[in-house]
C-alpha cells in the first residue's frame, strides 16, 4: 500500500500541474474568443463557414490588434494620439485615477525584470544573525542618498519582498557595505520566495562566503 500511495502521489505531482495549466490556457482562449469574436464581421469569421467553432481565432485577432496598436504607438503619430487621449482622461476626476493606477500596475507587472532589478543580495534583517533576500534595483542619486551620506556613507536602495506574495514588501535604504551580492538571478530568487523556500536554485548560484559574513558582522559590532 505504501508503494501504491507513492506511485499515486508521484503521478499526481506530474499530472496536476499539466492539467491545471491546460485548463487555464483553454479557459483563457475561450474567454478572449467570447469577447473578440462578436466584434469580428461575419464574412471574416471562419465559424460562419465551418461546421464547428475554431478555438483561438479570437485570441489570434486580439494579439494582432494589440501588436498593431503597439506599432502605431511607437511612431510619432501614435504617440500624439495617445498623449491627446491621456490629456482628455486627465480632465475626468474619477476616470483619471483609475487609468493612472491601472497603467502603473500593468507597466510594473509587464516590465522586464532585468530592467527593474540589476541583481539579488542578502541583508541582515530584521535582526542580527537573520538574513533576508533583497532585490537590488538600478540606482539613481536621490535626496535620500544625500540625507544619509553623513550618517551611513554610501547607501543604496533595496526592495525586500515578502514571501510568498513578492509583489509587496519594503523599500529600504541601507549601507552599501551591508549588502552581500549573490549570483542568484531575479527569476530564481522570485521562485524561491514564492515557494516559501521549497524551490531551491542551483547550489552553484549561492557562493556565500560565511567567513566574510562573520567578518562583516564583527566589523559592524566593533563600529557600533
Amino acid at each position: 500500500m505504501t508503494r501504491l500511495r507513492n506511485y499515486f502521489l508521484t503521478g499526481f505531482i506530474v499530472t496536476a500541474p499539466l492539467a491545471i495549466t491546460a485548463y487555464l490556457v483553454w479557459a483563457l482562449v475561450h474567454w478572449v474568443d467570447s469577447w473578440v469574436k462578436p466584434l469580428i464581421p461575419g464574412r471574416y469569421n471562419p465559424d460562419n463557414y465551418l461546421p464547428f467553432a475554431v478555438p483561438g481565432f479570437g485570441l489570434i485577432v486580439a494579439l494582432v490588434l494589440i501588436t498593431l496598436v503597439g506599432f502605431l504607438t511607437a511612431n510619432f503619430i501614435g504617440r500624439t494620439i495617445i498623449s491627446a487621449g491621456e490629456r482628455l482622461l486627465d480632465r475626468m476626476p474619477l476616470v483619471r485615477n483609475i487609468y493612472r493606477a491601472l497603467k502603473q500596475i500593468f507597466e510594473t507587472v509587464l516590465a522586464n525584470r532585468t530592467e527593474l532589478f540589476k541583481g539579488v543580495g542578502l541583508v541582515e534583517w530584521p535582526r542580527r544573525g537573520a538574513w533576508s533576500i533583497v532585490f537590488i534595483p538600478k540606482q539613481q542619486p536621490s535626496e535620500l542618498n544625500e540625507a544619509l551620506h553623513e550618517i551611513e556613507g554610501e547607501t543604496i536602495a533595496v526592495f525586500r519582498p515578502i514571501s510568498p506574495n513578492i509583489t509587496t514588501g519594503y523599500v529600504m535604504y541601507v549601507s552599501a557595505k551591508d549588502v552581500v551580492p549573490i549570483k542568484m538571478t531575479v527569476e530564481e530568487a522570485a521562485r524561491f520566495l514564492v515557494s516559501a523556500g521549497l524551490v531551491l536554485p542551483d547550489r552553484r548560484h549561492l557562493p556565500i562566503d560565511i567567513a566574510s559574513l562573520e567578518q562583516k558582522r564583527r566589523g559592524t559590532s566593533s563600529g557600533s
